[in-house]
């Protein structure tokens, strides 16, 4: 069996502004795999860039913003058939300078209000750690698994490592 390669690294933040979370509508990038679904803000983490590093750049990069007050909020590993292991670190965001830039090269960025988000278009896996964000959570470790390739892709199950009333929960869809 040919061993797995370690596990990408990335950040997400979701920055909040009077009662609205900043949000990404990813629909201008060619065969973007986020094509048409609304996510925070982040990317991959450079050599030698620690996870806090990352998710200042890409806020920076993506939006014009420079965040000044910012929390982890936890991580949530990602396994797929069809693509790389990612490890994507949570962020939280409540405090930042600038103007928000006219445009992004990954879609379209808009403030929501925070009881709009989740009726977004999301992934299907996203939906329990936005759950969890808009609760108020900052410690938050899930596990999502993925099965299937193209349009048979679907999550399988997610994992709450976090969960103190019984131990890991295992969920199934």
């Amino acid at each position: 069996m040919t061993p797995k390669n370690p596990p990408k690294k990335t950040t997400l933040c979701y920055i909040e502004k009077d009662g609205m979370w900043l949000m990404l509508h990813r629909n201008k990038k060619e065969n973007d795999p986020n094509e048409g679904k609304w996510i925070g803000i982040g990317g991959k983490l450079e050599e030698g860039e620690t996870p806090d590093e990352c998710a200042k750049r890409e806020v920076f990069e993506e939006t014009g913003l420079k965040l000044t007050e910012f929390e982890p909020a936890g991580i949530v590993h990602f396994c797929s058939e069809m693509w790389e292991d990612e490890d994507m670190y949570l962020y939280f965001a409540t405090g930042f300078e600038g103007e928000l830039a006219g445009t992004c090269d990954e879609g379209e960025l808009k403030w929501v209000k925070k009881e709009d988000v989740d009726s977004l278009s999301v992934w299907e896996g996203d939906k329990y750690f936005l759950k969890k964000l808009l609760d108020g959570e900052r410690d938050i470790e899930i596990s999502l698994i993925y099965k299937g390739k193209g349009e048979d892709e679907h999550l399988d199950r997610y994992i709450d490592h976090k969960n103190t009333d019984h131990g890991n929960t295992d969920h199934r869809e």
